[in-house]
């Protein structure tokens, strides 16, 4: 599954526009511009990136609540986004989903959802749909390592087992379910074992590794439409930041986070590789600066965009 230096640059612009986009919504929400809350992915962009770009447009996805990131290296437009999390008409659920319930069909992408573990059994249901539509597609689910202890998961592996749908499980394993470190929370020592005693094949991965992260979803995806079989990913990654903006974060050490932003971040890992591979510097920060100048006019034209009426919040959704 070889790389061309088209792709690898598209990989390096993806992973460079998730952490631009959410570092923006960062200020954003610092300077009383955005309300309420959200999830940010920093430090994960590899993993959303490396997983949609082995992906066609008619290949789905569900989404979680940390969900920016996979909507983005989906196809999403940055102005539609930031336009939905600033509650616009121009948002992509015309500012009724907010953070936590963006939908993009245009991509194939089903919806992020508020409920962990809600993802599962969502792309179970639609990967039945893509198996009786005998198309020649499948399914990608994110979601995180706090998901696995839950019922849906369990009844999501069950069923996809069951019936052989073409869907890739892909957790996120980013540490930490909220503040409980994952490792004293998840018995039996592997999420992979939990996967495999569904009869699911699974392979856990470096889930910073963009390259990595790419060619196995590749891989498992050529699986899935050549056997029949759903597969599983976790992909072991890290968040910066904590799990929401009023989580302080008390729970982990300053050097743990250090750590993971100094000797594991994606981005520096990958843009490093382009340079070793002969990839001019100079290409790589006209990427950065046309990224840049992409957020910066999203926000603006965002913040122009017209606020969702009051009067007609029921519309295009369901009773």
């Amino acid at each position: 599954m070889s790389l061309d230096n088209n792709k690898k640059l598209e990989l390096f612009r993806t992973m460079l526009l998730i952490r631009l986009f959410e570092e923006a919504l960062e200020e954003m929400f610092s300077r009383g511009i955005l309300h309420g809350t959200m999830h940010l992915s920093i430090g994960q962009e590899a993993t959303a990136t490396g997983a949609c770009l082995a992906l066609t447009k008619e290949d789905l996805i569900t989404s979680t609540h940390r969900g920016h990131g996979h909507c983005l290296a989906k196809g999403a437009d940055t102005f539609r986004m930031f336009a939905e999390l600033l509650g616009r008409e121009d948002g992509y659920c015309r500012g009724r989903g907010g953070s936590m319930h963006i939908a993009d069909l245009s991509n194939g992408n089903l919806g992020a959802n508020g409920v962990v573990a809600g993802s599962l059994t969502i792309a179970v249901g639609a990967g039945h749909s893509l198996k009786m539509q005998k198309k020649d597609n499948v399914i990608l689910c994110f979601f995180g390592d706090g998901a696995v202890n839950e019922g849906s998961f369990h009844e999501a592996l069950n069923l996809a087992s069951l019936w052989e749908l073409p869907v890739i499980f892909l957790c996120e394993n980013n540490q930490y379910g909220m503040s409980m470190a994952s490792e004293n929370a998840i018995a039996g020592g592997s999420i992979i074992k939990r996967a495999e005693s569904y009869g699911i094949e699974g392979i856990s991965i470096d889930g910073n590794d963009v390259e990595n992260v790419y060619e196995t979803v590749a891989g498992c995806k050529e699986s899935v439409l050549s056997k029949g079989k759903p597969r599983f990913i976790e992909c072991v990654t890290y968040r910066y930041r904590g799990h929401s903006k009023s989580d302080r974060n008390l729970y982990r050490t300053d050097e743990e986070i250090n750590f993971w932003k100094e000797e594991k971040d994606p981005l520096i890992r990958f843009s490093g590789k382009l340079l070793e591979e002969g990839f001019k510097k100079s290409d790589l920060e006209n990427i950065e600066n046309e990224v840049k100048e992409e957020i910066k006019n999203s926000v603006k034209k965002a913040l122009e965009s017209p606020e969702s009426s009051e009067t007609n919040l029921e519309e295009d959704s369901y009773a």
